[in-house]
């Protein structure tokens, strides 16, 4: 699936995008399935209305957004849950776990819906993130940085050509980031997908194909 961005201008951003050279904002743009892209996307540039544009949660900017022959803005609800529910997946900076739900019933609402993962699979990925003994918790009483792991791997659970990801690694130290950045890039190839991570610092946590400047 291709991404085609073409003269994408939030429209609470538009002022402000005028007085420097972005690199995503203004400009058409074609990213291709398989690639990595990082984008570094400095405070207040937009970085989190960016993702929640391509994934369709705003509708406020001027320009179009092509995920091959999907639309937006003017798709139908029906066309855009079937972008999400096959094509693009999301890990969210606010996360948006269900705070009184377990870490493992986090995980089931979306393995049931999907089927791409055995139970033992997903077990296996919260070991390799160091969130076996959190299974039973509340997503409520975890720390940030293991609800982090939680919706790294809901986000791994489904179908996906595209994988977006804001700040995914924000609240992890140097060897949990190593662990879910390999666990994301192995999922990721096994799919031949995509990845955009969008972060506030340059990193090198993923081989990218192309770094932009937000």
């Amino acid at each position: 699936m291709q991404l085609s961005l073409r003269q994408i201008v939030p429209t609470p951003l538009r002022d402000k995008i005028n007085a420097y050279n972005s690199g995503i904002w203004q400009q058409n743009i074609d990213l291709y399935k398989g690639e990595r892209i990082f984008i570094q996307a400095p405070s207040g540039t937009g970085k989190t209305t960016f993702i929640h544009t391509l994934y369709g949660l705003r509708t406020d900017f001027e320009g179009i957004i092509y995920w091959d022959a999907y639309k937006l803005p003017g798709m139908s609800v029906e066309d855009i849950s079937k972008l999400r529910a096959m094509y693009v997946s999301v890990i969210f900076q606010d996360l948006r776990l269900f705070p009184e739900l377990t870490t493992w019933e986090n995980l089931e609402i979306k393995r049931h819906l999907t089927g791409t993962a055995s139970q033992d699979e997903v077990e296996t990925w919260l070991a390799r993130l160091g969130m076996k003994d959190k299974r039973d918790s509340l997503a409520a009483t975890l720390s940030y940085g293991e609800q982090q792991r939680v919706a790294i791997i809901r986000a791994l659970l489904q179908p996906f050509e595209w994988l977006l990801m804001d700040e995914p690694f924000s609240h992890l130290d140097h060897a949990n980031i190593e662990k879910a950045a390999a666990l994301v890039s192995e999922v990721v190839q096994q799919n031949g997908a995509g990845m955009i991570m969008a972060d506030l610092d340059d990193n090198e946590y993923f081989p990218y194909t192309r770094k932009l400047w937000l």
